[in-house]
Order: C-alpha cells, then structure tokens, then sequence
C-alpha cells in the first residue's frame, strides 16, 4: 500500500483537471499491476467528481449548471458567515462527493478514454487544497 499527501496551488473558482499532479505525486503506483487508487479531498467547500478531460467546455458548462442547483444569497441559507459563496460551496461538495476510487491496471489508474480528475473548486477564493492518494494492489 502506499499512501502520499498532496498540496495544491490555489485555483479560481470552476473545474480544474489534476490528473498529472496525481500520478507524479504518487509514482509508486506503477510498482502496482492489479489494484485501486483512492483521492481524497479533505476540504468541505471543494470537490472531486471523473469526467471529459478534453474539451474545455464540458468544465465550463459543470460551474453553469452547479451554479444554477446551489445559487449564491439565497435568503434561505442560514450558514453565511464566511460568505455568500460558503454555503452553495457546501452543497455542491457534497452533490459531487469528497473521493474518487479508480482501478489500477497495469500500473496506470485505468480511466476510459477522455476520462479525468476534476478539483471542483467552489469558493471564490478557496485557498490550497490538500488531498491523500491511496493505492494498493498486488
């Protein structure tokens, strides 16, 4: 098994593929032939989810539409001392999920074709992230 944190940069708000900074994070998976590579992300306001790693707009049209479920200043939202961008982030975190689960195959995280990893970042100014990435196999 082998386990590794991970630290990244501040992004802006949106759908930003980390798929690179992962595998380089944790090269150790290649020793693996058969097995699975979890990624965690230990924030509340911010995201993981697979998905289109190829054209662009695919991210642009997931912040649209997580924009229009979980809308800033709703007058309903009770949750606002850290912003009007808090409680949206909150929710959409938690619509998305706080993991990925991928299976390794000779070496590599078997994604089909145009697949990927999103950092889903949903506050304006969410800071550095930080995720741990697990794997183990045979």
């Amino acid at each position: 098994m082998f386990q590794q944190a991970l630290r990244l940069k501040q992004r802006s708000r949106g759908f930003h593929l980390i798929t690179a900074e992962i595998v380089r994070a944790l090269p150790e998976m290649g020793e693996l032939k058969t097995g699975m590579c979890q990624v965690f992300i230990r924030h509340t306001s911010a995201s993981l989810t697979i998905n289109e790693n190829a054209d662009p707009t695919v991210r642009k049209d997931f912040e649209t539409y997580f924009n229009k479920i979980a809308p800033e200043n709703d007058p309903d939202y009770l949750h606002n001392d850290e912003g009007s961008d808090d409680m949206p982030a909150h929710l959409k975190s938690s619509l998305l999920g706080s993991s990925v689960l991928i299976p390794i195959y000779n070496g590599r995280m078997a994604f089909g074709t145009w697949q990927g990893i999103y950092l889903c970042e949903h506050r304006d100014a969410g800071g550095e992230r930080e995720l741990v990435i697990t794997a183990w196999g045979m």
